[in-house]
């Protein structure tokens, strides 16, 4: 049966961010996807000039609800939740994930917690401090970068071997896995980008190449957490999953670095999204 994904996230009308870069994808794998926005804009802010808005907390209630009322929440598989602009938002992706999993005790919730801006978009002050203080409770996954790993545990992390302590922190919190969409590692090369996934008995890193874009493209991260939660919905083990994210997300980059573009170019690789041709193994990462 085809696996569900109520995807909670920003928008853009044009280019890629939020669920603009995670919808397609998701569902290019083979999962379908109820894609809820949290905020809607023409296209993301680092172009300078945007319009659009936010949408108001209670609604995302409601829309929730209607799904509800006509008996098709309890086919939501998982809920994946991106850039919030709020408090309230996230209190609201609270609310919704206990409704779901009131519902559909199985329902997976995956974090990607947000800290700064969507696209350059700018969260409220508080919204950090929620995150750090509440999603890790509530998560059975959550996927920061470095600089969200670090404010979730309130430290500077240097090496890889101090995330891997630091994600094992995480998970006595709550979450089941933290997947560090972006980790900088200074014993690493320059050229390489880190990732690493750890569970209560596994941690895994990868690597592949780091592209010199002249402005990095928005929307990666977003690419990143959907392709894991979509693989892993499919029945991948974690480190399938890891990989296969790895990879898909290298072959985006790699086309949009060589067709010299600034949004991905989610739509002419969408096969490699599928099947990745280059392959970068992971190898297992121990803690100090």
């Amino acid at each position: 049966m085809t696996k569900n994904v109520l995807s909670i996230q920003s928008h853009v009308v044009f280019g890629h961010a939020g669920n603009g870069a995670a919808v397609f994808p998701m569902c290019r794998l083979g999962v379908n996807v109820w894609p809820l926005n949290t905020v809607q804009f023409s296209n993301h802010t680092q172009y300078g000039h945007w319009s659009g808005s936010a949408i108001d907390a209670s609604q995302m209630e409601e829309l929730v609800e209607g799904i509800g009322a006509i008996g098709m929440l309890p086919r939501c598989d998982a809920v994946l939740s991106g850039y919030l602009g709020t408090t309230q938002q996230a209190q609201a992706v609270i609310e919704i994930v206990k409704a779901v999993k009131a519902v559909n005790p199985r329902a997976w919730y995956f974090c990607d917690p947000v800290m700064s801006a969507a696209g350059g978009h700018k969260a409220e002050p508080g919204i950090q401090e929620f995150l750090v203080r509440e999603m890790p409770q509530v998560a059975d996954a959550i996927a920061p970068n470095h600089i969200e790993l670090q404010r979730l545990v309130g430290r500077e992390i240097e090496t890889f071997e101090e995330a891997v302590t630091a994600c094992r922190e995480i998970l006595a919190r709550g979450p089941k896995l933290v997947l560090v969409k972006h980790l900088l590692d200074r014993n690493s090369l320059a050229d390489r980008f880190n990732m690493l996934v750890v569970t209560e008995r596994e941690a895994w890193m990868g690597q592949r190449p780091l592209y010199p874009f002249a402005r990095q493209p928005v929307g990666v991260g977003d690419l990143t957490s959907a392709i894991f939660v979509a693989r892993t919905l499919l029945g991948d083990s974690v480190r399938s999953a890891f990989e296969h994210t790895l990879a898909a997300v290298n072959a985006v980059v790699k086309a949009t670095w060589q067709a010299g573009r600034y949004e991905l170019e989610l739509v002419a690789m969408q096969n490699e999204i599928a099947q990745p041709r280059e392959w970068f193994d992971a190898w297992v990462a121990e803690a100090a």
